[in-house]
């Protein structure tokens, strides 16, 4: 058996999630393994300094990046530096908590070509005034295995998964998106169109890090402008394009538009403030992208 752990990250501190991930490898009889991290060029020296200490343990790596390839260029060239067949893709920002993560990976076997363990969230009382918190905790239900497996390609994420080096490299992440987001939905559609198949399996990760809500917001600005200049072949992959699509079918897009645009102080101040509502962020979602320009 042979395993290549893939970490992209940039202004995280992720040593302590390799380490975990390099104990769990070593009890792994026969295991041949490498955790190779790439910093896409952070700017945070200190982050910097304290993920350079992967680089004292055994089969791990770190590549440190002058220049910023963004999200899916980066996973792209971790795909081309691993030395095995079998690659596991983590975001930098997830915390293992099952024993057992690896060995249920391992356990397929390479036998599919692409398969997604999913995330969770871990309940934290301190955390009920963040966005993305509330957020990712009411999609808790659209994370579950069963309800992953119905739309297997629009459930794919990166946060988690093992793809064969081979299918990777035929298949890479569209070096085209430049902007936050979207590039895992993008992905999903192009394994598809390729009729390579996406298991998914009850193996999460748990998201680690929330953002304060103002960032997450400016995120997701960022994303809808992505989703935006990819909105024609993003149909049936975002509910998003779809429910925008109908609203231009009804004649109701400059009805919406213009009753967005007076209650969105509102929203923003709801959204920014300590008890932010999942409902008007997914109205915040759909207003910003109406109101951006059609070309």
């Amino acid at each position: 058996m042979s395993l290549s752990i893939l970490i992209p990250t940039h202004n995280y501190r992720c040593a302590e999630l390799v380490r975990t991930l390099q104990m769990q490898a070593e009890n792994v009889d026969g295991l041949r393994y490498e955790i190779i991290v790439v910093d896409d060029a952070s700017t945070d020296d200190a982050i910097r300094h304290a993920n350079r200490e992967v680089r004292e343990w055994d089969c791990c790596r770190l590549i440190e990046l002058n220049e910023n390839l963004g999200r899916s260029r980066v996973r792209n060239f971790l795909a081309r530096q691993a030395h095995f067949p079998t690659l596991l893709f983590l975001d930098c920002d997830v915390r293992i908590v099952r024993p057992n993560f690896l060995r249920s990976y391992l356990s397929r076997g390479g036998a599919e070509a692409v398969v997604c363990g999913g995330v969770t969230i871990v309940p934290d009382e301190g955390l009920r005034h963040n966005l993305r918190y509330r957020y990712e905790r009411a999609c808790l239900q659209k994370f579950s295995v069963e309800r992953r497996t119905v739309a297997p390609y629009q459930s794919f994420r990166t946060t988690n998964f093992l793809v064969q080096r081979d299918v990777m490299l035929r298949v890479p992440f569209d070096e085209g998106i430049l902007g936050y987001g979207y590039e895992d939905v993008a992905w999903g559609r192009a394994l598809q169109a390729g009729g390579i198949g996406i298991v998914h399996i009850d193996n999460p990760v748990a998201v680690d890090d929330f953002e304060d809500n103002p960032t997450f917001l400016r995120k997701t600005r960022e994303a809808m402008h992505t989703l935006h200049a990819m909105r024609h072949d993003m149909t049936d992959y975002s509910q998003i394009v779809t429910l925008a699509a109908r609203l231009e079918r009804l004649h109701m897009q400059g009805l919406v538009r213009t009753a967005y645009s007076l209650i969105q102080p509102f929203i923003k101040r709801n959204l920014e403030g300590t008890a932010p509502r999942v409902s008007l962020f997914q109205l915040f979602r759909l207003g910003t992208f109406l109101n951006l320009p059609r070309k």
